[in-house]
């Protein structure tokens, strides 16, 4: 059943639409304070479909997905009171106690982790905001946890470039499916 490819086609035709850099902006800034999709999800294809840009997109990804760090950290600092009852009928909440007590014992390190890492980083940025982290090393440690992965999966796909596209393409319903699966059997190992 060919239901992956569809979206594949589609995905790479919207990575090379003209206002695609902006949607990854915006979306970059938003997953940093609030939104729940990574940006990867455009930078990848994006990379992928004009290698010759990767370098730019994954930059673009990293500033953007700062601001939108700084703007979690405002939010932690100067809003927290206003969003802490919604945040406790979350799944976040108990992401943000861990978070919490993760900056009491690590400090600056839990944000280069989170930045790197594929954890909910806008946890971390409104935690660092909570706990009145020193705003410079906070920033400092997102551009480097950031731009570090962003610029991997940059390169990864500017490496990859049109052969990566063309074998992707090939196999990308049964690796599809293959991601369903492990997800699958994942969650119900997890129930057991």
């Amino acid at each position: 059943m060919k239901l992956f490819a569809p979206l594949f086609e589609k995905v790479m035709h919207w990575s090379r639409h003209p206002k695609a850099s902006w949607y990854l902006a915006g979306l970059s800034f938003a997953e940093s304070s609030f939104f729940p999709v990574p940006p990867d999800v455009m930078l990848a294809p994006m990379a992928l479909g004009q290698p010759k840009k990767a370098w730019r997109y994954a930059l673009l990804t990293t500033l953007m997905s700062v601001a939108g760090g700084i703007a979690g950290y405002l939010i932690g600092m100067l809003f927290f009171s206003a969003i802490e009852p919604w945040l406790q009928t979350t799944s976040y909440w108990e992401k943000f106690l861990t978070a919490r007590n993760w900056f009491d014992e690590w400090g600056v390190w839990v944000v280069l982790l989170a930045g790197f890492s594929p954890v909910p980083y806008k946890v971390f940025t409104i935690s660092a905001g909570v706990v009145n982290m020193a705003f410079v090393p906070f920033v400092l440690a997102s551009l480097l946890g950031r731009g570090a992965r962003f610029y991997i999966v940059a390169g990864l796909m500017r490496w990859g470039g049109e052969g990566m596209e063309a074998r992707l393409k090939q196999y990308v319903d049964i690796l599809g499916w293959l991601v369903i699966a492990a997800v699958a059997g994942y969650l119900l190992l997890r129930q057991w």
